[in-house]
């Protein structure tokens, strides 16, 4: 038919949205006698699916209790926080358990490691929430640990273990369930230098191949060096906001505290 242009349906499709957490002018405010504490002040922010974020600040700065908010553990003052499409500051706290167990991961810098579980024990625990077979949730955990470098270690139980290998139990266990998103708080705090390499080697590996998104809290350079995207935090403002897909590692002896 004349005067018809046919559109090319290829060229109409709508490019599909990448961006997995957006958040909006977001607020917290703490209440403290007659006093008004600010812990963040108006943060701005997306962040990709796939990708490896590093927020990093000083003491104080605003970083862990914006991570708190991100996971729906504390609920924001003013602004939006949307997860995967859902808005996480209007969630009921049922909701939010809900969406952390579907969704979310933590590595934290402190362990809750199950005492009279071994570390393939420890690591295969939440597997059984999501239906997976013994046979499956032992060859998984068993990978993960030999990943973290506990072949050996693979029978002990905490107490039978240093504090650093404890952590690397407790990283395993939160990969093991390839989670969407997985929240890092100082999570290489307790290991020693080279074991700390190796574990955010690991990290960028697994969100490489499983395509998860990963935030991590920290004051130190060098490991936000690791990340593909490094947001800046002071006095609960982000101050700085960069693309580090050259992954470019910082100084080793500095950060935040120091700076």
């Amino acid at each position: 038919m004349e005067g018809v242009v046919m559109q090319d349906k290829g060229k109409t499709k709508k490019k599909r949205d990448d961006t997995v957490i957006t958040v909006k002018n977001l607020y917290k405010i703490y209440h403290i006698g007659d006093n008004k504490v600010r812990a963040l002040n108006g943060v701005d922010f997306t962040i990709k699916r796939g990708e490896f974020c590093a927020i990093v600040g000083a003491s104080g700065s605003g970083k862990s209790t914006l991570l708190n908010m991100l996971a729906g553990l504390e609920k924001p003052t003013k602004g939006e926080i949307i997860i995967a499409g859902e808005h996480m500051e209007t969630k009921s706290e049922n909701q939010l358990v809900k969406f952390r167990r579907e969704h979310i991961g933590f590595i934290f810098q402190s362990f809750n490691l199950m005492g009279t579980m071994n570390a393939v024990e420890n690591v295969a625990l939440p597997l059984t929430f999501q239906g997976v077979s013994k046979k499956e949730r032992e060859r998984r955990a068993r990978k993960m640990v030999h990943m973290v470098g506990l072949d050996k270690y693979w029978d002990h139980r905490p107490n039978q273990m240093s504090g650093g290998q404890q952590q690397r139990v407790g990283v395993a266990r939160a990969l093991v369930v390839r989670p969407e998103i997985i929240f890092a708080d100082e999570p290489t705090g307790n290991l020693d230098s080279n074991t700390s390499q190796e574990i955010m080697n690991l990290m960028q590996s697994v969100v490489k191949e499983h395509n998860q998104t990963l935030i991590m809290v920290t004051h130190d350079n060098y490991l936000a060096g690791f990340a593909d995207k490094i947001i800046r935090i002071k006095d609960g403002k982000i101050i700085d906001m960069k693309d580090n897909t050259e992954h470019t590692e910082g100084d080793k002896n500095e950060n935040e505290e120091n700076v």
